[in-house]
């Protein structure tokens, strides 16, 4: 007996428009007040969550909403003088994560100058193994996401040559898989948010060569839900944010066409809280800053006109890649 696909029902009072305002309101005011239980909560992530609240407000236009200079003052409080790297929150261990977040958002205000630039690469290169992956942190773990965050990282600084690009490449092939996909470590499962970053990482370094780019796209297709949302793997349940992972991954090899576009918007659409603003993981759920980037940067990729372009391999303005004159490879 067939087991069915695990799905959820788009209903016809969902939202069908771009609720845009409503975002706009919604990632000015969270987690702004201290006495917030979102604030409360967010500590181990702040730097992060600024990236996607900040990258978000920029994609609509509407950067200058929240306060710049105290934005780059805390980024600058963040980093350690020690190792050079940034961590989420004041008094936090640096994370190639929030290291990442950082330097995106200074790019996007053009002030990479406000941070010690070389003591970031220094971090970054300190991450590297023998093997050529990367560790998140001192704690040692290791992930291709990020092998995708120090690439990322050092490339927008255009510092790249500071870690042995080929021996990076090579952890990262050995992490494909017989399906196309890509995991965390070597024989790990196929999974959409690694895919990106595998892919991501492919783009910067400028070795795409090495994909099974048919045979990936078909895996990213199957993705696709009847309700017109994507999924992360094979028996979830579709969510917000794969529409980004999976929409990126899919424009990077050149197969962003091989979906239902406008079942996917609909989905997206669906998302929205219409009180409060902000895109949640599925509809009814609790909207946040996170799913609410994702959102807006996915129907950036489907072509809406009310959002900036994005670009598909570091999920930030094209027009900012374009001014750091940093070219990713993409397929046809």
């Amino acid at each position: 007996m067939a087991v069915p696909l695990k799905d959820i029902e788009i209903k016809e009072e969902y939202p069908k428009t771009l609720l845009l305002e409503k975002h706009i309101k919604f990632i000015k005011q969270y987690g702004q007040s201290e006495n917030d239980f979102e604030y409360g909560m967010t500590d181990y992530l702040r730097v992060s969550g600024m990236y996607w609240g900040l990258t978000a407000l920029e994609l609509v236009d509407k950067l200058d909403s929240l306060p710049k200079e105290e934005v780059i003052g805390f980024i600058q409080k963040c980093q350690d003088p020690e190792t050079g790297g940034i961590s989420a929150c004041i008094d936090h261990d640096p994370h190639l994560l929030h290291t990442l977040s950082a330097v995106q958002i200074l790019c996007i205000y053009n002030r990479i100058d406000a941070i010690d630039v070389e003591g970031v690469i220094k971090y970054v290169a300190s991450l590297q193994l023998p093997d050529g992956s990367f560790t998140g942190d001192k704690w040692g773990e290791v992930d291709t996401r990020f092998s995708f965050c120090a690439v990322a990282t050092l490339s927008l600084l255009k510092r790249l040559n500071a870690i042995n690009v080929d021996k990076a490449v090579e952890f990262v092939k050995s992490c494909m898989n017989f399906d196309g996909g890509f995991g965390s470590r070597p024989k790990s499962e196929s999974h959409a948010g690694l895919i990106y970053c595998c892919l991501g990482f492919l783009s910067v370094t400028g070795r795409l060569d090495i994909v099974e780019q048919d045979t990936l796209a078909w895996w990213l297709c199957e993705r696709q839900l009847s309700s017109g949302g994507l999924n992360g793997r094979p028996e979830k349940l579709p969510d917000v944010c794969y529409s980004w992972w999976v929409l990126s991954s899919l424009s990077i090899i050149g197969r962003l066409h091989w979906i239902s576009s406008e079942t996917l918007k609909r989905f997206i659409l669906a998302c929205q809280d219409t009180e409060s603003g902000g895109f949640a993981d599925r509809p009814g759920d609790i909207p946040d800053p996170f799913h609410t980037l994702f959102g807006l940067a996915a129907l950036s990729l489907l072509g809406f006109g009310d959002i900036k372009q994005v670009n598909p391999t570091y999920c930030m303005p094209q027009y900012v890649i374009d001014r750091l004159q940093l070219k990713p490879q993409v397929l046809k």
